[in-house]
């Protein structure tokens, strides 16, 4: 634009087409044309004329074709849909842009997710009662979720840096490993203030669980006590004669299928990304001091976790890509 408006005024000046087009080092037809344009349309001319371009070879029905294949079975011998398979199928649809319309509707062919749902019918109650105790703490009561972590391995493999052809430096571990015993971890977090505590056993049993909750309560002495439990059966029995023998502890269990209402699940995550990969363990001892001093440095700076749903619903699949867009 600054180029076409030194032509206009040069040419003012009374400048011949030449010599604008020296004194601009550019050719004189270029200096010609915007001239013509100028003296045609005036300013509105010094803009570009439209450029149509390309006319579109796909529209909107060629994605519809795309989108309403997915709902159909894969070909023979494939399990699924892929971008090449579907512009096969299409024949005059090219597979970059298959990709291109995946891509814009934020459909991922290859990544799978695994869930599990829910078929607790009372999962409305049931998930009521644990998200009111979240949001509404009771007072002068405590609220644990507690759970376990079975299994936990000790396992010992040589690991360290390693130097690739490409002269990357990675540190990994080798892929063989000799298993050391194992451990099973039961922890209870309090709601309120985020802190844990945890107990090591050989086993996951009753009496392992009661002597945990019979730990919680020495802790807590002459306090209301409310735990978010899952639906273990070494949690609730027919004849539960220690809840009986210990009236201020009320247990909340979670729906069926839906571990993940139960918060000590985010710190077991939290535990495993933090204090378990990537190490070597001699022995199930020290497996469980270095869970102990994960546990240590996690209560120094322990926050809570913020709740902020007041209403869950159990989400189920949908059979075909169309329902999503009901």
């Amino acid at each position: 634009m600054v180029e076409r408006a030194r032509v206009i005024l040069l040419s003012h000046e009374g400048l011949t087409v030449e010599k604008i087009a020296q004194r601009l080092h550019t050719h004189p037809a270029r200096i010609s044309k915007w001239r013509q344009r100028f003296a045609k349309d005036r300013l509105a001319g010094l803009s570009d004329a439209p450029r149509p371009g390309k006319p579109h070879k796909y529209s909107e029905e060629t994605e519809k074709r795309v989108l309403a294949l997915l709902d159909e079975s894969a070909p023979k011998g494939f399990a699924q849909w892929n971008g090449a398979l579907l512009a096969q199928r299409l024949g005059d649809v090219s597979e970059h842009h298959v990709w291109r319309i995946l891509r814009r509707r934020g459909i991922q062919l290859q990544r799978r997710r695994s869930w599990c749902i829910t078929t607790d019918r009372e999962f409305g109650p049931k998930a009521a009662d644990v998200v009111g105790l979240y949001l509404n703490l009771p007072e002068k009561a405590v609220v644990l979720c507690v759970d376990e972590k079975p299994h936990i391995q000790a396992l010992q493999r040589a690991q360290g840096y390693l130097r690739l052809p490409d002269g990357r430096a990675v540190n990994g571990f080798s892929h063989c490993y000799k298993q050391n015993g194992t451990t099973t971890l039961f922890a209870a977090l309090d709601v309120a203030t985020g802190q844990v505590k945890t107990g090591h056993y050989a086993r996951r049993r009753r009496r392992e669980f009661l002597d945990f909750m019979n730990d919680i309560v020495a802790v807590n002495p002459a306090r209301e006590i409310h735990v978010v439990l899952d639906n273990l059966n070494t949690h609730k029995p027919k004849r539960d004669r220690w809840l009986k023998a210990h009236p201020l502890v009320h247990l909340h269990f979670t729906p069926t299928y839906s571990s993940w209402l139960n918060q000590v699940e985010c710190w077991f995550s939290i535990l495993s990304r933090s204090a378990l990969p990537g190490a070597s363990f001699t022995s199930a001892r020290q497996l469980r001091d270095a869970i102990d001093a994960f546990v240590g440095v996690y209560n120094q700076k322990a926050v809570p976790f913020e709740w902020t749903k007041a209403v869950v619903h159990p989400a189920g699949p949908k059979v075909n890509y169309s329902d999503l867009c009901k």
